[in-house]
Formats: C-alpha cells, sequence, structure tokens
C-alpha cells in the first residue's frame, strides 16, 4: 500500500532557537514532515555543538537534537544578512526562537517586525519567564524552572534534599508545548489566514502537570513533599527491592491489590487486614506496607516476580537503567531505536519517533546539519546571486 505524505509536509518552519527546548520543538515540527531551516550564529553556532560526547569533532548532543533539518549560518547583527531573514520570514509560515526577552527587538526579528513583512506568521517565543511580568527580563534555565516550581522539593526520598529530575523535564516538556501550541495556531491559520505571537515560559508550561499535587492543595492546603517512588495517591504503587534488582508494582486500585494478594505473593489474609482494607488505608499506613511487601518481594528475584505479576493481570515492569531500556526488545521492535549516517559521525544511533501513524508516518530522513552545510543551497533558493554570496561570506556575514 502506497502511504500518504507525513502529516506536516508543505509547513514551512524557520528555526531561530537552540540548545534545547526550541530544538526539540522544531525537531518534532521536522519529524512530522515539515520543512525546518535552522538559522545559526558564525563561527560557533548553536551553543548545544559545544557541549559532549563529540565523535570526529562534532557534538552528538547537537546531532541527536537537530536531525530532519537543514542549516545555515547568518549573523542577525549584519545588516543584510538581517535582509536575508526577511526574505525567509516571508517564505515561512513560523518561527520559533527562544532568545532572552528583548533580544529578537534589538536584532530587529522580533514578531512585530517580522509580522509586518508577513501578516500570516506564526510566531513562538520560548523564554524563561514569558514575555511580560515581574520576572520577564530574568533569564530562565530548565533546573532553575525545576527549583521555581516546586517538583524538586517533591522529588527525592522523604526529609533528604531536594533532587531534579533525571531529564532535562522543563525544556523538553517546554519543546512538546510549544509543537502543539503552534500546530492549535497552525489551524487558526489554515482558517483565516493570519498569523499570531505564542508566548510560552519554561517556567510555565510544567505546572498543568501538577495534577494531584493541585488537587490536594487547592482543596485543603496540603503542600506536597518528597516521596521517593510513592504514588501520592495510590498504594501500593511505587518501586519495590526484590532479591535480584528493583521492580515497580502498580496495585493502584482495589481489584490489583487483592490479586496482588492472592495471586502474586500468597497473601490473601492481607485482603482482610484493617490496615490495608481500603486505598485509603493502604496510604495511611504505606510504611508499614511497603516494609511488608519488600521483604516478601526480596525473596526472588525481580524477574520472577514480573512474571507472576503479569499473569495475574498486575501491572508491573522491572526499574531499567538506559543501557538496559535501549536493549529491550519491545523498544527495539517499535523502532524507537534509529540509526542515520552522519557525514562527520559515521553511522549514529538515536532515539525513534514515537508517533506511530498508520497512514501518514513521520521519518527520520537526514541527520542534524553541519554547522553551515546549507547556506549556500538554501540562499540560492532565495535567489541570492553568487557574487552577493561571496561578499557576503567574506566578510562574515554567513558561512
Amino acid at each position: 500500500m502506497n502511504r500518504a505524505a507525513p502529516p506536516l509536509e508543505g509547513l514551512k518552519v524557520l528555526d531561530l532557537s537552540q540548545i534545547m527546548a526550541g530544538p526539540f520543538c522544531t525537531m518534532i515540527l521536522a519529524d512530522l514532515g515539515a520543512e525546518v531551516i535552522k538559522v545559526e550564529k558564525p563561527r560557533t553556532g548553536d551553543d548545544s555543538r559545544e557541549m559532549g560526547p563529540y565523535v570526529n569533532g562534532e557534538s552528538t548532543c547537537f546531532a541527536q537534537i537537530n536531525r530532519n533539518k537543514s542549516g545555515i549560518v547568518l549573523d542577525l547583527k549584519d545588516p543584510e544578512a538581517r535582509e536575508i531573514l526577511y526574505d525567509l520570514a516571508r517564505w515561512a509560515d513560523v518561527v520559533v526562537e527562544n532568545y532572552r526577552v528583548g533580544v529578537t527587538r534589538n536584532l530587529k526579528v522580533d514578531y512585530e517586525t517580522l509580522r509586518a513583512i508577513n501578516p500570516r506568521l506564526i510566531y513562538c517565543s520560548i523564554s524563561g519567564y514569558g514575555q511580560t511580568g515581574p520576572y520577564a527580563n530574568k533569564g530562565g534555565f530548565d533546573l532553575v524552572a525545576q527549583g521555581m516550581t516546586g517538583i524538586m522539593s517533591m522529588t527525592g526520598e522523604p526529609g533528604g534534599r531536594p533532587l531534579r529530575s533525571g531529564i532535562a523535564i522543563y525544556d523538553v516538556g517546554t519543546g512538546l508545548t510549544a509543537a502543539y501550541a503552534i500546530l492549535a495556531a497552525h489551524v487558526a491559520q489554515l482558517k483565516t489566514g493570519q498569523g499570531q505571537h505564542i508566548d510560552l515560559a519554561l517556567a510555565e508550561c510544567g505546572l498543568p502537570w501538577f495534577v494531584w499535587e493541585a488537587a490536594a492543595y487547592f482543596t485543603d492546603g496540603s503542600v506536597a513533599r518528597g516521596s521517593g517512588s510513592r504514588h501520592r495517591v495510590s498504594a501500593p504503587y511505587q518501586a519495590f527491592r526484590t532479591g535480584e534488582g528493583y521492580i515497580m508494582v502498580g496495585a493502584a486500585n482495589q481489584r490489583t491489590w487483592e490479586r496482588l494478594c492472592r495471586d502474586v505473593i500468597g497473601r490473601p489474609d492481607l485482603i482482610e487486614d484493617r490496615r490495608f482494607a481500603s486505598n485509603a488505608d493502604r496510604l495511611a499506613n504505606v510504611d508499614a506496607l511497603e516494609t511488608l511487601l519488600e521483604d516478601i518481594f526480596v525473596g526472588a528475584p525481580a524477574a520472577e516476580w514480573v512474571r507472576r505479576c503479569e499473569e495475574a493481570g498486575v501491572p508491573c515492569g522491572p526499574i531499567n537503567d538506559f543501557d538496559q531500556a535501549m536493549r529491550d526488545p519491545h523498544y527495539l521492535a517499535r523502532g524507537m531505536v534509529q540509526e542515520v549516517e552522519h557525514p562527520a559521525i559515521g553511522p549514529m544511533r538515536m532515539l525513534g519517533i514515537p508517533t506511530h501513524f498508520s497512514e501518514t508516518p513521520a521519518s527520520i530522513r537526514r541527520p542534524a546539519p553541519l554547522l553551515g552545510q546549507d547556506t549556500e543551497a538554501v540562499l540560492g533558493r532565495l535567489g541570492v546571486p553568487p557574487e552577493r554570496l561571496a561578499a557576503l561570506k567574506a566578510r562574515g556575514a554567513i558561512a
């Protein structure tokens, strides 16, 4: 069966962002078929190019997050290079930037300037704290956002030091938020022919994820604290040590709790134990429950408990390290590890695409660009003559 083009084929995106949140957003759009032209500054390019590990002098950090994009170099402080950016703004449907607030205005590539050139333009600004408010002019980073929003105060063991999330959760989450916001604005653009400005703050995008924590706080003022691997409103729903390794058990409702007692650990008497009769009782006595269950789980290795839980219909899984996850046959079968040929790095593995479309599949079509790799080709498409290209290159306005 011949499949159709990827869902965003024809969408034109100008990417002025760097490091993670913006590039993650534009990578999603590119994976889904959008044409993304990434603009980098001369000499050093995107700051993530200076983040290791390196292979043959190329940053694999940069390469993981900038696939499927064309790459050009423009010095936006140069008036003639900026005129080229204006030509690209006329071409584009979407612009994504994550400069500190005020920088795009100083460079004359802000929303008001580009909207005057192209009223259809969707212009997505990603910043630490948003374009307005008392913190607007402060710089923002993932770890600062994790601290400010409270997530670090509720990550880790009770009474322990605040801990960050194991990944750059706010950078990635803001990139995801930007992607769906742009697609919503694109729907409006298709209906009205008009663009708009999207204002996203790193320190805000994660707040709507605090669903259970907000439910408690806005109801009775309860403030969530570190609870280790325990779930806040269900028990037993947490990690347990076994005779070999750890498992995550999700007996999060009465049915699965009773199956755990009866069919997995062979302790049907616990169903009648007053301390554990209901979910509320189990939460109130979670310390005793954890000790009791862990004393049982240490009697066999993790794989045995996972097998028993699966047979009994109790949600359960191993706690893998990243190497184990990347070797898991399920993820491999689902294409979540891909390999591409990079012009400098050579064969490189990268994470796959989690959206599996039946008719319009996304794909990894090309590796991340070398610095300035596509400058001449892209500018040639804009009609910039060779002699002008040579003059711009000679004075470092392009590369």
